[in-house]
């Protein structure tokens, strides 16, 4: 499931992504702020995947810490489960001959046993209760893995398939030089990619000096598409021309004319002077065409050069 939220995820990041490019290269910014918008909600949500994913690792490795601190803390409690008896059991073999070093032996053992017991009931009046649990989770790293749980279910174990300790490499040799090199190269390519959009989307939206069109005006026809039960011609007429006059300032060069009338039917024609470029028909075209309006779209039908003798 997580994989196809990966996949799912990425393919919507690379839509939205490749959009925001191309809205950007057309000149058409609420798009394009759309899109980016869209692009860091999938990203936050890869994230947080990410994060769910990494916090169920290490709640898994906090349960399994738990439970060898709880196997190291029952092995340290075994001791209290002893009987009593067994504690000097080397008294009651035979000592055929340490007959004269008996009644020395006897003694001091006694002596020693007293001694034994009297540290005992100190440390455990003024022991904590922590201690032993504390104890416990320090010696949980050494303890060995449970069989139970590595064993398979055709009665084999994995730890009958490790190999000699003298035969493995080093511990986290390979493991870090191989992430090494893995970072770095995805590090160069992360970087290349990047540098290579940043310049080709500078140098795509970049105003340039072109050369000036022979034409004396440009001309457009426009068609306007609005949504509504109460869209009237007025209404229509009026989106037209707030647009229009928005758009008038958006190329590179002051249009010092700009006439939009009329044709019938949502079609609108639009004279400039003087003659745009290629560059700032584009950037013309994108700002019309561009979401500004609320319920309103307009499209650029056809564009072009106009000179005075045209009708």
């Amino acid at each position: 499931m997580r994989r196809v939220a990966y996949f799912f995820g990425s393919a919507a990041a690379a839509g939205a992504g490749t959009y925001v490019v191309i809205y950007l290269y057309r000149w058409q910014w609420q798009r394009a702020i759309l899109c980016g918008v869209l692009l860091l909600v999938v990203e936050v949500m890869l994230l947080g995947i990410v994060l769910l994913g990494r916090l169920a690792r290490i709640e898994e490795r906090m349960r399994d810490a738990d439970r060898r601190q709880e196997d190291v803390l029952a092995r340290l409690r075994e001791k209290d489960a002893r009987p009593a008896g067994d504690r000097f059991r080397w008294l009651d073999e035979p000592t055929s001959r340490t007959y004269v070093f008996v009644p020395v032996l006897m003694v001091t053992g006694v002596l020693l046993s007293g001694l034994a017991w009297i540290v005992q009931r100190i440390a455990s009046a003024t022991a904590r209760p922590t201690a032993e649990r504390r104890l416990a989770g320090r010696l949980a790293v050494l303890a060995a893995p449970d069989p139970a749980r590595n064993a398979d279910p055709h009665g084999k174990n994995d730890l009958d398939e490790v190999e000699e300790l003298d035969d493995l490499p080093p511990i986290g040799a390979r493991g870090r030089h191989g992430r090494t090199v893995r970072v770095l190269t995805v590090g160069v390519v992360g970087a290349a990619l990047i540098g290579a959009l940043v310049v080709g989307l500078a140098d795509l939206t970049q105003t340039r000096e072109e050369d000036a069109k022979n034409s004396e005006a440009t001309s457009l026809l426009l068609k306007v598409d609005m949504r509504g039960t109460n869209m009237t011609a007025e209404r229509e007429s009026l989106a037209a021309h707030q647009l229009w006059e928005r758009c008038r300032d958006s190329t590179s060069v002051p249009l010092n004319r700009a006439t939009l009338g009329k044709l019938g039917d949502g079609l609108f024609a639009g004279v400039v002077q003087p003659a745009l470029t290629d560059h700032d028909r584009m950037r013309l075209r994108g700002c019309l065409e561009d979401t500004g309006l609320d319920r309103t779209h307009l499209t650029v039908v056809g564009i072009g050069d106009a000179d005075a003798d045209d009708d």
